[in-house]
């Protein structure tokens, strides 16, 4: 049975201020470092566990992990947090809940993360943002492999995909464990960047990491392919883990506005999702999240 899934923030428990996306701006982590980072990071996972429960109360067994867990991670180690010790524990106590009820967890480090650069600095902080995901994973117990996913984009072309698909496979070399064995990659929403076929042939077969096929960035960047075609052509280089697909449907269409950018993500999912009948965990990456999630589920999966 294919699960169906949410990204990030559960929109019912933030009115409760139960969320996992403190933060702050940069001149308050000046002012205030990194203690107050770790008093925030606390709280974060330890509403993570609340999220998780009401997941599972709800009958939701697939949730994207907010990239926001850790306020400007980039600056500190996790280990020199003074909540260290507790934070582990409550990250621990999420992963053994998550993997007991059957809760697939993954993350979707931000744009920034261009793994395809040949920019020493832009590589460096790629590299630690992605460090600090695998070590969050590794803290919730999650197995290495890309059933518990961390997914990017190529980030770039430069004009030219081959060369930077080249420089992507290189720099994945570069990664810790904790990282490319969970790592995969998302077809673009521009025809200018990477089709899911581009990167099955460019990425995929050189170093065997599973592409996610995003049904809406396909309709902008199809390769040449139908959306069947480029899902079972992504759904291949998965082998015998349960595959990834993205859906969302365009704002500008729900919204019966041309002025917003087609490629722009609508609030709710009014579409049965097409998944031609083969197993595959399905991510919503609408922005009513859950509320878009529940709604669908009621509508057409019920």
């Amino acid at each position: 049975m294919n699960k169906f899934g949410y990204a990030c923030i559960n929109m019912e428990l933030s009115k409760k201020d139960i969320t996992t996306n403190r933060s702050m701006i940069r001149r308050t982590f000046d002012q205030k470092g990194i203690s107050y980072a770790s008093d925030l990071a606390l709280k974060n996972c330890t509403d993570l566990n609340k999220i998780l429960q009401w997941n599972h109360k709800n009958n939701i067994l697939f949730f994207r992990l907010s990239s926001n867990l850790f306020p400007w991670s980039s600056e500190y180690e996790l280990e020199q947090l003074k909540d260290y010790s507790e934070i582990s524990n409550q990250l621990s106590i999420a992963g053994a809940f998550a993997k007991k009820v059957g809760m697939r967890i993954t993350a979707h480090p931000g744009p920034f993360n261009k793994l395809c650069s040949s920019d020493d600095g832009i590589l460096s902080n790629t590299i630690k943002d992605l460090r600090t995901h695998g070590e969050v994973f590794d803290l919730m117990g999650l197995d290495r492999t890309p059933y518990y996913k961390m997914n990017i984009h190529v980030g770039a072309s430069y004009g030219d995909k081959e060369s930077t698909a080249d420089v992507f496979c290189k720099n994945f070399e570069k990664l810790p464990d904790s990282v490319s064995k969970r790592l995969t990659v998302e077809n673009d929403d521009k025809e200018s960047l990477f089709s899911t076929k581009d990167l099955v042939n460019m990425v995929s077969k050189k170093i065997g990491i599973p592409i996610v096929h995003d049904q809406h960035h396909h309709g902008f960047c199809p390769g040449g392919l139908s959306q069947l075609d480029a899902m079972q052509l992504a759904f291949a280089t998965w082998k015998d883990i349960t595959p990834v697909i993205h859906y969302s449907e365009s704002k500008s269409e729900e919204s019966n506005d041309k002025r917003i950018k087609p490629q722009a993500h609508s609030n709710l999912i009014i579409k049965k999702i097409e998944t031609y009948g083969l197993k595959t965990d399905v991510m919503i990456e609408a922005k009513f999240k859950e509320i878009a999630l529940q709604k669908y589920i009621k509508e057409f999966e019920s």
